[in-house]
């Protein structure tokens, strides 16, 4: 069974939470065709960055744009979501961080796309990359072809080199706000035809502190147990948190 976390998702830049002024600003772009050739995405783990970057990857893409978001429903969307594209890749800075894997790509970004009209690499962890790698990805950044689009994701934007950041578009991913993670618990439970109290929600909402992944991460656990309606008290006995009313009595 696959993560909620995963299966939820977001498709389009309308279904992320809480980014909306970066979401909009990158729908205006793509509508415009106004496509630099490098971005940021920086801010704390589970606010958007990864997801963000695969939705603009197969937006720049579309065939049949609607108003600044994907289809999904074209054969450049498709092969996207069904990864089975080579004009999208994906690499983690973690395992791919050397100045040799950094040549290897670059040797391999001078070729054009095989079908899709941009060629898109989304580095996840880009604060990883060691000092001679951003050297190599600054010569491809410093003149890159017009079929390249980077987008490097990171949660540590002060490991980045000046000398990179001066050459990407920026954009800063702030922390969800509760309001929204609950809206988005009560979606998915709605989806799944599964009941929960609303002080429980909260308490996962809050539990999350900013990051959306986290909070469906909590879900998924929670929503493991088989009971027709989850409370608050099912939730401090899974995760392991200490009631008020039990920490003022002991107090007391």
């Amino acid at each position: 069974m696959q993560a909620i976390y995963r299966k939820y998702r977001p498709d389009t830049f309308d279904k992320v939470y809480g980014q909306k002024h970066i979401t909009d600003i990158l729908k205006n772009q793509i509508e415009t065709k106004n496509i630099s050739h490098a971005y940021i995405f920086s801010g704390s783990r589970g606010t958007g960055k990864t997801s963000c970057a695969k939705i603009f990857a197969r937006a720049i893409n579309c065939l049949d744009l609607q108003d600044g978001n994907p289809c999904n429903k074209c054969e450049n969307c498709l092969s996207s979501l069904e990864e089975s594209t080579l004009d999208i890749v994906e690499m983690d800075a973690a395992s791919n961080r050397r100045i040799d894997d950094i040549r290897e790509l670059r040797d391999k970004v001078i070729y054009p796309p095989t079908k899709l009209k941009y060629k898109v690499y989304i580095i996840d962890e880009a604060h990883m990359i060691t000092n001679e790698g951003f050297n190599a990805l600054l010569k491809i950044m410093e003149e890159p072809p017009k079929h390249l689009v980077f987008i490097l994701a990171t949660t540590e934007i002060d490991k980045i080199p000046q000398t990179i950041l001066s050459r990407c578009q920026r954009y800063e991913f702030k922390m969800i706000n509760s309001k929204d993670i609950s809206d988005n618990i009560k979606y998915i439970l709605n989806d799944l035809n599964r009941k929960m109290d609303d002080d429980a929600i909260e308490l996962i909402a809050n539990k999350a502190d900013g990051a959306m992944r986290d909070a469906l991460s909590i879900l998924d656990q929670v929503l493991s147990i088989e009971k027709e309606n989850i409370t608050k008290q099912d939730i401090n006995g899974i995760l392991g948190i200490v009631d008020n009313k039990g920490i003022f009595k002991l107090v007391n």
